[in-house]
């Protein structure tokens, strides 16, 4: 009987998905469905001044985190995942093309 030989995968370059820390991911995305789930689907990106308003949430959550507190007091969630879930949003604005 022979020996398989060693397959080839062309994935050279290409984004690296199994990088990212899903447990962290799983809290952003948690966030996520709490917020659809309130407000509705892709709601944040028609917030007036959203770029303004998502930095001012991120940097509540950031600073009650740093200060001590774990949980958002409305939510539940990680005040990071809150936080990184702005960030997200932000990323978006900031990367989407000019309307």
């Amino acid at each position: 009987m022979s020996e398989l030989q060693e397959g080839n995968k062309a994935d050279a370059g290409k984004p690296r998905w199994s990088l990212l820390p899903l447990v962290s991911v799983k809290e952003i995305l948690k966030v996520m469905e709490l917020g659809a789930l309130k407000y509705e689907v892709d709601n944040w990106k028609s917030v007036p001044d959203a770029r303004r308003r998502y930095y001012d949430a991120a940097m509540r959550h950031l600073t009650a985190w740093y200060e001590g507190e774990m949980r958002d007091p409305d939510f539940g969630t990680h005040h990071l995942a809150n936080a990184g879930c702005c960030i997200l949003f932000l990323i978006w604005f900031d990367l989407r093309p000019l309307e």
